[in-house]
């Protein structure tokens, strides 16, 4: 659960310090090149001014000793493990001491092989750019993790089976890693004695029966069982419900045998867990996902400003009311959110909606209307070309959508789902999804749910972009728009 996140970030950092090294080399030979500026200024006294430096290439292959050498004394002081809970001063210190006998071994090496072009005050450069541009770099994550959990939606919720002394003992461990982000909705038990009591200050909620309805009214990521073994027969169609609406399930037991699911192995702090898996992708693969919403939401935003500024001056001009209709919607495993669109409709469309149900064209708790009377002059254009979808780009940005997801539901439909239907709740919502470059509103309610299941079952960083780019023509020409 928490094990994988942390390898990740572990990943990612080491990553990042290594391009933040090699760009510190570059950058420092550029400045060495360029020493004679500063003597200008008066910056430095003449007798520091040296020779020219020698060309680029002549250096660059220092950099097969440099990153090596740089990453392994960052990770052998340990910065990586538990960065999250490290104070500043001993994540400062331990990049000062790795620049110090970083520069020292390689000095070493250096005066060893007699390289004596290479740069005493090249050195000095890069070693005080590549301590100083690592410690920004740590204080800006330092800020980021404080700050990247403020809102209530940015938690992992979770649901905990069990109240005995291994969950008590997992409630406990959990609030004492408030860094791990990790909020515990409730407790479940199967006797009723124990409703409403509380372990370790969480209450009991509910009973083994009572979780598909607590799925339905809370908003739950993870549902973790830590039970005695006798309770393994009691908990299976517990288990089930989760699968059937696409909630992660981890099981704190030694030995199950699951015939059911992807499973994963993890653990918490030391206690195995195993996972059952409706919902694809590791982290790699959703981080780059998440980073292409990212770059393709901001560059449409820029590119596509003279056409959002035109359209909003269309609206505005054709019709009265505000420029953006929003509406609440369910986002991944039924988080809300305020979907933007452009406003295609007069003012009150929604209150409407109840004298217009006998010409719903579409079967399901979906509404549509090919011809619908509330369309404003300008709606129905908007409609057709999809224009009015464009402030959606905003959403994705926000991290409330994704360029490529199931659509995301009025939380009134939701309600009036299948249980078998509600899986589609588990991948962030998308603008654009199999339904949209299959027929749209010309195909029928359940075949739209079936695409969106098969979709999350299939997913792939390929099959988003295949999606995405069939979604260009779709939207040019209007196909299956109302």
């Amino acid at each position: 659960m928490i094990k994988e996140y942390e390898a990740f970030l572990k990943k990612m950092m080491i990553f990042a310090d290594v391009l933040i090294v090699a760009g510190s080399f570059i950058l420092a030979y550029f400045l060495r090149g360029n020493i004679y500026l500063f003597y200008k200024l008066d910056l430095f006294p003449s007798r520091v001014i040296m020779g020219a430096i020698y060309p680029l290439d002549k250096y660059l292959w220092l950099l097969l000793i440099i990153l090596p050498v740089w990453s392994g004394l960052l990770s052998v002081q340990g910065l990586y493990e538990s960065f999250r809970t490290k104070r500043f001063t001993n994540i400062l210190w331990i990049i000062i001491k790795t620049g110090f006998f970083a520069t020292l071994i390689i000095g070493t090496f250096i005066f060893i092989f007699k390289l004596t072009y290479v740069s005493r005050i090249f050195m000095f450069f890069f070693s005080a750019i590549g301590v100083g541009l690592l410690s920004l770099e740590k204080v800006i994550l330092i800020q980021g993790f404080k700050h990247a959990r403020p809102g209530e939606n940015n938690y992992k919720h979770l649901l905990v089976v069990g109240t005995g002394k291994r969950a008590e003992k997992f409630v406990q461990m959990v609030k004492q890693h408030p860094e791990w982000g990790i909020k515990i909705v409730g407790l479940i038990d199967n006797e009723p004695e124990k409703m409403g009591k509380k372990v370790s200050n969480v209450e009991v909620i509910g009973l083994l029966k009572d979780i598909p309805d607590i799925l339905h009214e809370k908003i739950v990521d993870e549902v973790v069982f830590i039970v005695p073994r006798l309770w393994l027969t009691r908990i299976e169609e517990s288990i089930l419900s989760c699968e059937r609406e696409g909630i992660k399930v981890s099981v704190a037991v030694d030995l199950f045998n699951f015939k059911i699911g992807k499973l994963q192995a993890t653990d918490l702090g030391g206690i195995p867990l195993m996972r059952l898996e409706t919902t694809p992708g590791s982290p790699w693969e959703l981080f780059i996902k998440r980073g292409f919403d990212i770059i393709v939401s901001l560059v449409g935003l820029v590119l596509l400003a003279p056409i959002l500024l035109l359209t909003a001056l269309a609206i505005k001009l054709s019709s009265r009311g505000p420029l953006f209709f929003e509406q609440e919607r369910n986002g991944m495993n039924g988080r809300k959110f305020s979907l933007l669109k452009f406003r295609s409709m007069v003012v009150g469309a929604e209150k409407m909606q109840e004298e217009l149900l006998a010409l719903n064209e579409m079967d399901g708790p979906v509404f549509k209307i090919r011809n619908d009377p509330r369309m404003t002059k300008i709606g129905k254009f908007l409609r057709k070309t999809s224009l009015d979808e464009l402030p959606q780009l905003i959403n994705v940005l926000k991290g409330d959508m994704s360029l490529v997801g199931p659509r995301p539901p009025i939380p009134g439909e939701v309600t009036n789902y299948e249980t078998w239907q509600r899986r589609r709740l588990s991948m962030r919502p998308g603008i654009t999804c199999f339904w949209q470059i299959s027929g749209r509103n010309e195909i029928d309610f359940e075949q739209w749910m079936k695409l969106d299941l098969e979709y999350i079952d299939n997913w792939s960083l390929g099959l988003d972009f295949k999606i995405f780019f069939k979604t260009i023509p779709v939207v040019l020409f209007g196909t299956g728009a109302r």
